[in-house]
């Protein structure tokens, strides 16, 4: 049993292919081809929409009253369904700074998801992010500043173990004593390194760059500001052509002169959307959960002890603020949460593009950014 799709157009992760026509089987993309402007029977059509790959988080804590630190099966399907129908087909399950033994279990747990594979209907946690416990404690945001710890290899490995190598990401202030160090040995391990919570000046940030850092964390959000005599690490992420750099597009993290600023220093191909998603995100206003310490949400904000808190934004949402905000056209703004993650990740051979042989996981989507349909797995699901 087969099912097709077609469009007005396809943007496949590199180039635009007009009137696509995508044939499904068992969940896979066994073709792709041009349909002309003919019929095709009792086919999916999706009309004037764009088709893409589906979206990549490689920033999210949860979302649909929970929180991926929870790791049960339960806690982990409900996000996973609640993603796929905004449009996000894999994600990198992302921790907060919380007790060592806590998430040392929940990296356990999260892993043992990982390994089981994608299930349909759920976007799928393809890796791990650690946002934490190595950060400034000037920069430190929401995480709690007893539970931030110096750069220890010993330490990191353990964690590493716990997630049974599944470490995809880490955020490290460069500023702290060890950190390059760490940032070398959990390289060599595969993982990629994303500077942020920091107040590293340019050099610090230098160096970090030089040591292999390969994106920056939240651009704007818990870093040293910007000064003309000492850029920090803001200057160092905004200037440097080969760093990726991710940003929370919901209006409150970044004003939109802001997100046009990060979108003219960056560019096409090193900028990175992502959400920063909490348990309340898809939940009416109320108190949540972060990593075990209790968020207030009111009118969009996430809150704790005065200070933003992640935030409620999908990823759908994100596209269409970037595209409002900067006047980019829609593949452009496809390109910063599908393809942009997976080649920052070295995840291109799973997300980020549509292939014949891939998973059938992709996003019709209109010219303004707005999410049209969300398929997994070959199946609508939004």
């Amino acid at each position: 049993m087969h099912s097709v799709f077609t469009a007005q157009g396809l943007w496949d992760g590199h180039c635009i292919l007009d009137h696509p026509l995508i044939t499904v089987e068992e969940g896979r993309i066994v073709s792709i081809e041009s349909s002309g402007s003919g019929p095709i029977g009792n086919g999916t059509d999706l009309g004037d929409a764009l088709l893409g790959p589906s979206f990549f988080d490689v920033h999210i804590h949860g979302g649909a009253g929970h929180d991926v630190m929870e790791g049960s099966d339960e806690a982990l399907s409900a996000i996973g369904r609640f993603l796929a129908s905004h449009g996000t087909a894999n994600y990198l399950a992302t921790t907060v700074t919380a007790p060592l033994d806590k998430t040392l279990k929940s990296l356990e747990q999260i892993a043992s998801r990982i390994a089981a594979g994608p299930r349909n209907g759920e976007a799928h946690p393809i890796g791990i992010h650690l946002e934490g416990p190595f950060l400034s404690h000037a920069k430190r945001g929401v995480h709690p500043l007893d539970l931030l710890l110096a750069p220890d290899i010993v330490l990191f490995d353990r964690m590493y173990e716990a997630a049974q190598g599944h470490v995809r990401l880490m955020t490290l202030a460069p500023e702290l004593p060890g950190a390059l160090e760490l940032a070398a040995h959990a390289i060599a391990k595969g993982v990629r390194i994303s500077i942020g919570h920091s107040d590293a000046t340019a050099a610090q940030t230098n160096a970090a760059i030089a040591a292999g850092a390969a994106s920056a964390t939240h651009t704007f959000n818990a870093m040293r500001s910007l000064d003309h005599r000492e850029p920090g690490i803001l200057g160092i992420v905004l200037t440097c052509d080969d760093l990726f750099a991710e940003l929370i597009c919901d209006g409150i993290h970044n004003t939109p002169e802001m997100v046009k600023l990060w979108w003219r220093a960056k560019g096409p191909d090193r900028s990175i959307l992502i959400t920063d998603g909490m348990s309340a995100a898809g939940m009416p206003e109320g108190t949540y959960q972060l990593g075990g310490f209790d968020v207030q949400v009111a009118n969009g904000r996430a809150m704790a002890n005065g200070v933003l808190a992640g935030s409620v934004l999908t990823l759908d949402r994100a596209l269409a603020n970037f595209i409002h905000f900067t006047g980019a056209t829609v593949d452009q703004g496809l390109r910063l949460l599908t393809a942009n993650p997976a080649a920052m990740t070295g995840f291109g051979d799973r997300a980020g593009s549509l292939r014949v042989g891939d998973a059938a996981n992709f996003v019709a989507v209109r010219p303004d950014g707005t999410l049209l349909a969300s398929v997994v797995g070959g199946k609508v699901v939004s």
